[in-house]
């Protein structure tokens, strides 16, 4: 804590304000703009300060990061249409407020929620992150495989609810798209096909902007006439602090919803403002009211979306595994500039973890106030064409590609993944488990083959050790509980459990 606030104090100097209020501009357009995930700005943003010093490069990221989970509250609110999805939750309620004459008042309390919320995740940080790296000096090259395959089943389980088994398969395509390339064992090209420019692999910048970037916008391009009218004009932008004090205890609930389930790898941000939405309307005393126009909602929603960046960062940093998609980009941006996140982040870079925290707390800042100083901008920008507005995305998807080694190949490489993404999200296939697995496939390649071969090809690495245990019958229960039958137990199984609870209770 010491040292967070030390970070603070190093941060406030005018170029680094400055660097992290322009991006949290641009992440909060970013997110508003039908279209422009977080991902999509971190990953273009990740190219652009390849040459820039680390820091540097870390708090642009960062503030694009923030900027861009809040941003999409403005266009739930004044258009009823998310962004994002980690918005979707917010324009059930919002847009019904804005439509009563309140648009002012949502967007200054999702503003002043996303904010706090913020500010909860990154305590979470601190707190979490350094018990997280200790644990994970215990892990050898079993565990990180296991691991691996942890973080692909229950990112693909939690992502395609419907039918798990496709969530399942798309992580396992991001596995077999991690293994194209050079061997790193023994030198030996795999799934090259004879094309010198898959010797080195798949870069992930030109993944995620072709699994993110050209999919949204073809499926915008396609529905062009459903775009809705927006809200003329927006009114009273001060937030009501005594609002904000006398919800605390459920924004306090929400934060903390985000934070758990931004530390389960590859969730997300979406997942998170659902749950925190539905946990809000379960304890209301009017969950009737919900999406009708009720605050809470807005608030529980835009609290633990912000939130969740806190948690999906803490596995970033101690374990080297995503917790949301934008994360597995900040990943990826690490590894560009050369810091090894994981067991020995904290002896290469002692201050690192107080160092991003402290850039989340300046980011929760910005968004607070630009955040409402740009409500007005927004409502203006989103009336422009979506037409016109698509069309640049595309461009700034293929300069990112390109600008990574200024490599032609990334851009038809872009392009090739964004076309197979479009198609499998057209029949029910979710991007998010193939990008994980695209992350962690070399890890679980290399780990597996590792622990192979350090027990003459024995199993036994896997069986006795603690944390392997752990983590295997953590995968034996995240597949179980995909189960109709499983889980027809366990509801049975508490129902009676909470029948004799009340028999006792009225006893006694």
């Amino acid at each position: 804590m010491q040292q967070f606030f030390y970070e603070i104090i190093a941060l406030a100097n005018p170029l680094d304000l400055a660097v992290i209020s322009g991006a949290v501009i641009l992440g909060i357009i970013f997110g508003s703009l039908p279209g422009l995930t977080a991902t999509l700005a971190v990953a273009l943003l990740s190219t652009v300060t390849f040459g820039l010093p680390v820091d540097i490069a870390m708090i642009a990221l960062i503030g694009s990061y923030v900027g861009a989970i809040y941003g999409p509250s403005h266009a739930s609110i004044l258009l009823g249409i998310p962004g994002t999805a980690a918005g979707a939750a917010t324009a059930l309620d919002g847009y019904k407020l804005a439509q009563q004459g309140r648009a002012g008042e949502a967007i200054s309390m999702a503003t002043v929620s996303s904010a706090i919320g913020t500010i909860i995740g990154l305590f979470a940080l601190l707190a979490l992150s350094p018990i997280l790296i200790e644990l994970s000096l215990q892990f050898t090259s079993a565990e990180f495989f296991l691991l691996a395959v942890f973080g692909v089943l229950i990112c693909g389980s939690l992502t395609a609810p419907d039918m798990p088994v496709k969530g399942w398969i798309a992580g396992m395509l991001g596995l077999l798209v991690a293994s194209i390339g050079m061997e790193t064992i023994q030198g030996y090209p795999r799934f090259t096909f004879g094309l010198p420019e898959l010797a080195g692999g798949i870069d992930i910048v030109p993944v995620i902007l072709g699994g993110f970037a050209i999919p949204q916008v073809m499926r915008i391009l396609r529905d062009l006439s459903e775009k809705a009218d927006s809200v003329k004009s927006v009114k009273n932008l001060w937030p009501n602090w005594r609002e904000v004090w006398r919800r605390k205890f459920a924004t306090t609930r929400a934060g903390l919803m985000g934070v758990s389930i931004g530390v389960i790898p590859g969730v997300g941000e979406d997942i998170a403002a659902w749950a925190s939405y539905d946990a809000a309307k379960k304890a209301d005393p009017d969950p009737e009211s919900f999406g009708k126009g009720n605050m809470s909602g807005v608030i529980a929603a835009e609290t633990a979306n912000n939130a969740c960046i806190g948690g999906a960062i803490i596995p970033v940093l101690s374990l080297g595994i995503p917790g949301s998609p934008p994360a597995a980009m900040l990943l990826g941006a690490l590894n560009l500039h050369g810091v090894r996140p994981g067991p020995m982040l904290a002896f290469e870079f002692p201050n690192f973890i107080a160092q991003m925290a402290a850039m989340l707390f300046w980011a929760a800042i910005g968004i607070l106030v630009y955040g409402i100083l740009m409500a007005r901008v927004t409502g203006m920008v989103l009336r422009l064409p979506v037409a016109v507005l698509m069309p640049m995305v595309v461009f700034f998807a293929v300069m990112g590609s390109w600008a990574l080694g200024l490599n032609i190949f990334n851009i038809y490489m872009m392009l090739t993944f964004g076309l197979i993404v479009y198609l499998m999200e057209e029949i029910g296939y979710p991007v998010a488990p193939m990008v994980i697995g695209v992350l962690l496939g070399s890890m679980a390649d290399v780990s597996l083959r590792r622990a192979l071969l350090g027990s003459n090809g024995s199993i036994e690495a896997f069986v006795t050790r603690p944390v392997a245990l752990i983590l295997i019958a953590l995968i034996v229960l995240s597949l179980s509980l995909q189960s109709k039958f499983v889980r027809g137990l366990i509801a049975t199984g508490w129902s009676k459990l909470f029948g004799l609870f009340k028999t006792a209770k009225k006893e006694v």
